[in-house]
């Protein structure tokens, strides 16, 4: 201020301009601090919104060549940007980028896409795409085994609007898929894959379909949709041989819900996925995977025996069933065929177990600590007022339904 205005800078005229908006009693400092209280709460809005980078083209494409045989420093011909020729042509006045290509590929021209995605579906359902190579459409794929059926399917999957759900009623609702699976000698010897689909679909279910049907059956799957990872029972120090520096070593599971949330949540390293869903031939994610394996292994069997999740589902199910049954032993071993295979329990399949369960609730009444072990196993509540051993000899009984071939097998 003792400087004469004339012969200030801009630099000190700013500041003389900025401390008195900041000091003085007016109308403009007003406006400046709800200015800056209203572009703080603009910032926290944007960062509560999810960000992703997007692709932009550029005003005039880049040249680009064919590498002989591959070498960056051997540049051949000058190539643009189209699809393969046996398949069309980008339409005429369209700019040959990506979204040209993105609105081909979803087109009626494009005879690729709904094919592909109906067979997709197709072995979602029956276990084997029409196309058995799902992943490989091209000219090394294997032949359609009906190939007048893929196309119908196609046409109607665009004219429905590409309505999947429709195209999934369609296919359940049809007689080919409600056939029994139950095969004959003579079928087996004219058409073991079932190629001509004389019979209904028969396979075992995905690892994750098996773990989240456990749960289920016994109320203790979470649905709810989104959320970030969970971290389900897994073996013990499994990840600190295969994480050095990540964040799964030490690895403890979740309390609560985050045991018990659908298998999709369950927290992946890229490199190894959860065991027991591996060994159900869940295949990595270092590449994409488009068809998977099935195989069929006694590893299977001890998994549905002693991983913790399907320990603490068969203990869950007996409790559950011991409530149902009301006292009595057919009663109960109804309400575990119920709840996992919706039916009840055949003349022979009763005997057995109950047999079975009897031999047992016998051996934990003289080894009580055994059945204290057996029951502790998992995190979910155990009711009062059931006896140990009864319900330790009941567990083993679910297990033994959780472990059927009837229960992991879509038929």
């Amino acid at each position: 201020l003792q400087i004469p205005a004339e012969k200030r800078t801009p630099a000190q005229v700013a500041a003389l301009h900025a401390y008195i908006r900041a000091n003085t009693n007016h109308p403009v400092r007003d406006a400046d601090r709800k200015l800056a209280q209203l572009t703080n709460e603009r910032k926290q809005v944007l960062a509560m919104v999810p960000t992703t980078m997007v692709m932009g083209e550029l005003e005039k494409p880049r040249e680009c060549r064919v590498l002989v045989r591959g070498a960056y420093d051997k540049p051949g011909d000058v190539v643009t940007a189209d699809i393969p020729s046996a398949l069309g042509t980008i339409p005429a006045g369209q700019p040959k980028n990506r979204l040209s290509f993105a609105r081909w590929v979803a087109s009626r021209e494009n005879p690729l896409t709904a094919r592909v995605a109906v067979n997709r579906v197709w072995e979602r359902l029956f276990g084997r795409g029409l196309v058995e190579t799902t992943e490989d459409f091209g000219v090394r794929c294997a032949p359609p085994s009906h190939p007048e059926l893929l196309d119908w399917m196609a046409v109607e999957f665009m004219d429905s609007g590409w309505d999947l759900k429709k195209l999934h009623k369609t296919l359940v609702l049809s007689s080919t898929y409600r056939q029994s699976s139950v095969i004959t000698p003579d079928a087996m010897k004219r058409d073991p894959e079932n190629h001509l689909l004389a019979r209904g679909p028969r396979f075992r279910l995905s690892g994750e379909a098996i773990r989240d049907q456990a749960l289920a059956i016994c109320d203790l799957l979470v649905d709810k949709v989104g959320g970030p990872s969970v971290r389900p029972y897994q073996p013990a120090g499994f990840w600190d041989e295969l994480s050095v520096y990540g964040n799964l070593r030490n690895y403890k599971a979740d309390s609560g819900e985050g045991l018990y949330r659908r298998s999709i949540y369950t927290i992946w390293k890229r490199t190894a996925g959860p065991p027991q869903m591996a060994i159900f031939d869940v295949p990595g994610r270092e590449a994409c995977r488009v068809r998977r394996s099935r195989t069929n292994t006694p590893l299977q069997a001890l998994v549905l025996l002693n991983d913790p999740t399907f320990v603490e589902a068969a203990r869950v199910l007996a409790q559950k069933a011991i409530t149902e049954g009301k006292g009595s032993d057919v009663g109960i071993l109804n309400a575990m065929f119920r709840r996992a295979l919706g039916r009840v329990a055949s003349k022979s399949e009763r005997d057995v177990l109950l047999e079975g369960t009897a031999l047992r609730r016998l051996e934990y009444q003289q080894h009580p600590e055994d059945a204290n072990k057996l029951v502790l196993v998992g995190a979910a509540k155990r009711p009062d007022g059931i006896p140990t051993a009864d319900l330790a000899a009941w567990m083993l009984t679910a297990s033994i339904i959780l472990n059927t071939d009837e229960l992991v097998t879509k038929e």
